[in-house]
């Protein structure tokens, strides 16, 4: 059925924040990489990004886009793309509801000097994969070493190869299954975060 009230956009008419706004509005709920990295002299950073999908199953691989600084420190490079870049080592954290302000503290702009792990109040855990720490608190965290790093635009997609997982007691169901309904997967929407409601099959899939 036609719908004649529908609205368009061309992108060349819109800036880039309105654009911006319509796809981050658009592409929900998105899932939180809560990236731990590390810098050369040693720095614990730790940053959520909301650009973070599988990008292959063999070898296992993960992606996150990372953008210019923002606010104060807008047109610069972020720490975690720089740490990434300069180790070659990270962790993707998984965020619970439970981890949902600690994870918005450590959004905070703040100078490559401060330590966000105590910004955002959890605890480094050490991996065995990687030599940069994961959250303790996470109920799932993914070690990674760097892939390669293609420039898109203004952004840049960093694909990492799995090297280990961790997931805790509650998060595993096993038979290599995660229990979601039990470590409870915050979303990103466009501003605001969401939880899951209970999950329902559409068909007989891949179960």
């Amino acid at each position: 059925m036609p719908r004649h009230d529908a609205n368009e956009f061309t992108t060349s008419d819109l800036s880039e924040q309105e654009m911006y706004k319509l796809m981050i509005g658009s592409v929900v709920p998105r899932p939180i990489a809560w990236v731990s990295s590390k810098s050369k002299d040693g720095v614990l950073n730790l940053a959520p990004f909301s650009f973070f999908t599988v990008a292959s199953r063999n070898p296992p691989t993960l992606l996150i886009s990372i953008g210019p600084g923002v606010g104060e420190r807008e047109g610069t490079v972020k720490d975690t793309l720089t740490n990434i870049r300069e180790i070659g080592e990270y962790v993707i954290n998984m965020v619970s509801e439970p981890l949902g302000e600690a994870m918005h503290r450590s959004s905070a702009n703040v100078g490559p000097q401060k330590n966000e792990f105590e910004l955002a109040g959890v605890t480094p855990k050490p991996c065995k994969s990687v030599d940069v720490p994961a959250v303790l608190e996470a109920p799932i965290a993914f070690e990674l070493k760097l892939d390669r790093i293609i420039p898109v635009g203004g952004d840049h997609l960093v694909l990492g190869i799995v090297e280990r997982v961790q997931l805790d007691s509650a998060a595993y169901a096993g038979n290599y299954k995660t229990a979601v309904d039990s470590w409870k997967p915050l979303a990103n929407l466009a501003g605001d975060f969401a939880r899951l409601t209970s999950a329902f099959p559409l068909g007989p899939g891949n179960r």
